[in-house]
Parts: structure tokens; C-alpha cells; sequence
């Protein structure tokens, strides 16, 4: 059964170089450096506040940006929303020697990352974005695109004012699920494993404010042994899908409920103060790029690296990120950022996370502005900029 849409007229609204679509670390790394390479920007985000799962989905530990072994390797605007994250404090984890000129030795003793205060750090990120002259679109959500000799033109939104569209010139996905890749017919990929459950929450108890993580993520199938993968039996989600998202959510509330409830009762001395207003999703969709990296190339030299990241598992490893991970030709203008970048399945626990969503961002932005055909772009123009905007490229430069 269905049921035909009458045709209808839809008013453009606006005519933007860059729109960012999914305001999460990603969405708000590539927006800020798309405006500093003088872009006219558009920030799309279908909740009411910035951050995703970094400040709604209260997974509110900002992962390291240095090595293990105490040495920095992510730089730029990862560094620069970590600093604006703890501008008004913090919550736990905090990196005193990296912060204040600290040894080597300290360094090598608690690794570069902190626990931040999610709603502080969602209101100053939207400051930092409104400061540089980006566009932001809360409660909207991108249901279309039109194309044209394989770039994308226009988006087709929908929110509080109904169906509208904007023209652009290039496309930022942020959206963590390659949400405009598939709409666009970029070519995408499904994590195969899905997603186990997870349910953070708060909750105050005699004064004391804590994180109570419930669930993480899941570990490759290639690093189990045959036998943790017969016996594992948990429920997955590949969350892609309304309503097993839904489905999804109602069983985080369930979990967090129960949890809350056998630790004790509501009272003034014990209370829930807030759940994650989003699904705790990691891995679901990504785009199948010019280039799909995989967890076995640490220390890999890329000529057309665009950023460093470290594992956030580990001590030891470091990455480049290739800008073949970040687009494909068949949809010239878009680029992806964040947890949708191409990469396989066994990387992508390691590039799901805050740094290298504001690396891959920061990328992706920089890119756009400077040329929206990205398969023109003058890759080494591209890092010259990143260069300049205090982005490290390669690991002998460290």
C-alpha cells in the first residue's frame, strides 16, 4: 500500500557555500572551519542543541588527543573544542600537565582527555559557531537532496516552518549515520555487528553528582575467539531504522530505570538528574570512499593525510587520516566527517570518537570552502591550510 504526495512548489530559503548537516563534534568542527576559510555556512541539526551524543547523549568524556606515551597528536580545532569545553570547569580527568606546561613524565601518567559538563559545553560550542557567523538550524531534519551532474544542489528540510529548501554549493555529512550519502546515492556500508545497548545516565546521590555508564561498545568479532562469539547473545541494533530506533530508546530507559532503582530510591538524597535525550549509537551506516582505512595501518605514512588521531584503547598507536577516507567522486561536493568516514569495521571503534570526529570535521570543512568539487581540490593546498590552522599531518612531525 501507498500513497502518492500531490506535487507541489518548495520556497528556497537560503543559498549557502557550505551546509554542515548534524550538529555533533563533527557537524560543529567542519562548521567552524568552513566559516574561517570565509565560507557562508549553514549548521542543520535536528535536536535543539549541539554536540550529539557528546553532550545529548551524556557520553561526556572527551577522549585523548595524545598517544599513551605522552606525546600530543591531535591539534587544531580537536584541541581548541576540548579547551572551550572546560572553559567554565569540569567534571573528572582532568589533564593538569597538558593543560599547564606539565613533564613528559606527567604527561606519560594520565593521558590528554577530560570529562566535561555536557549542557556547558553544548551552549559554549553554539557561542563559538554564532561568534564566527555560522547559520544554525535547529529542529530540522534534511529528507531530500537534488542532484545535478554529480553534485549535490539543493536540500530539502523540514521543520517547525514545513518543507523548504536550500541551495548549496557543497555538503558536509555530520550526521554519524551517512545520512545524506545514502540520500544522495553516494555509495555506503552497514556495520555489519550492530550496536549493543548502552545507557548512560546521572544521578546525584548524598551530594555527589556521577556518570553511571551503562554498556560501551562492542569489540570486533576478529579480536574474539569463536567461542565469546557463540556465547555472546545480546541484543543489537543496527539503528538505522525509525522505528527500531525507537524500540531501541525505550529499552535504554528500561535499563536505566532498573539500574537507578536497585541502587536505591528517589529521594533528595539520591536522584536521577538526567538521561541521554538521544539513542546511544555508535557504528551504523558509513560512506565508501575514494580510500577505506583499517585499524592495521598505525604508523602508516599518508601523502594525503589530513590529521592525526591516536586509539583511545590503547597506548602506542597513531593514525593518519587519509582525505580518500572523507569523500568518494561520485558525489563531488559532499564530504563526510566524524563516525560515517570510510573506514572498516575493525577501525571503526577507533574513528567513532570525539577526536577524530573533530579531526575528520575540521578536514571536511576546510575542504569545502576552499574548492566544493572535491576531486579538483589541490590536496596539498588543502594540507598547507590545515598546516596553518595548527593541524599536525604526518607523524615525524611530532
Amino acid at each position: 500500500m501507498y500513497i502518492l504526495e500531490p506535487e507541489r512548489k518548495i520556497s528556497v530559503t537560503g543559498e549557502y557555500d557550505v551546509a554542515v548537516c548534524g550538529g555533533g563534534v563533527a557537524g560543529v568542527a567542519a562548521a567552524l572551519a568552513a566559516a574561517r576559510h570565509g565560507a557562508k555556512v549553514l549548521l542543520i541539526e535536528k535536536q535543539f542543541a549541539l554536540g550529539g551524543l557528546a553532550t545529548l547523549g551524556l557520553v561526556t568524556v572527551y577522549l585523548p588527543l595524545c598517544d599513551g606515551l605522552g606525546k600530543q597528536v591531535s591539534f587544531g580545532i580537536a584541541e581548541e573544542l576540548l579547551r572551550v569545553s572546560i572553559g567554565h570547569g569540569w567534571e573528572d580527568k582532568y589533564p593538569s600537565a597538558w593543560l599547564h606546561g606539565g613533564t613528559l613524565e606527567e604527561k606519560k601518567q594520565r593521558r590528554y582527555e577530560v570529562q566535561y559538563n555536557a549542557s556547558a559545553a553544548a551552549i559554549l560550542w553554539e557561542k563559538l559557531l554564532l561568534k564566527h557567523g555560522v547559520e544554525l538550524l535547529y529542529g530540522t531534519s534534511v529528507c531530500a537532496v537534488q542532484t545535478e551532474n554529480e553534485m549535490i544542489t539543493a536540500l530539502m528540510i523540514e521543520n517547525k516552518s514545513g518543507r523548504q529548501a536550500v541551495k548549496v554549493k557543497a555538503v558536509a555529512d555530520c550526521t554519524g549515520d551517512a545520512d545524506i550519502c545514502a540520500l544522495s546515492g553516494a555509495p555506503t556500508a552497514l556495520y555489519e555487528q550492530k550496536n549493543v545497548l548502552a545507557a548512560w545516565y546521572y544521578e546525584l546521590k548524598n551530594g555527589d553528582l556521577k556518570l553511571r555508564p551503562l554498556g560501551y561498545c562492542d569489540t570486533p568479532n576478529k579480536y574474539k575467539t569463536a567461542e565469546q562469539i557463540r556465547k555472546d547473545t545480546r541484543k543489537r541494533y543496527q539503528s538505522i531504522d525509525g522505528r527500531e530506533i525507537s524500540e531501541q530508546v525505550i529499552d535504554m530507559h528500561d535499563w536505566q530505570l532498573r539500574a537507578f532503582l536497585k541502587d536505591g530510591d528517589f529521594s533528595l538524597q539520591h536522584n536521577m538528574t538526567s538521561i541521554g535525550t538521544i539513542p546511544q549509537v555508535r557504528m551504523t551506516r558509513r560512506l565508501c570512499g575514494e580510500y577505506t582505512m583499517d585499524d592495521v595501518e598505525m604508523h602508516k605514512a599518508f601523502p594525503d593525510s589530513v590529521g592525526l588521531f591516536s586509539d583511545w584503547r590503547k597506548a602506542g598507536p597513531v593514525y593518519a587520516l587519509p582525505f580518500g577516507t572523507l569523500y568518494n567522486r561520485k558525489m563531488k561536493n559532499l564530504a563526510a566527517a566524524g563516525r560515517c568516514i570510510s573506514v572498516t569495521d575493525d577501525m571503526w571503534d577507533v574513528t567513532r570518537v570525539i577526536p577524530v570526529c573533530a579531526v575528520s570535521g575540521q578536514a571536511a570543512g576546510t575542504a569545502l570552502a576552499m574548492c566544493p568539487d572535491l576531486t579538483s581540490l589541490d590536496i596539498a593546498a588543502l594540507q598547507e591550510a590545515m598546516k596553518m590552522d595548527g593541524v599536525a599531518l604526518h607523524e615525524e612531525e611530532l
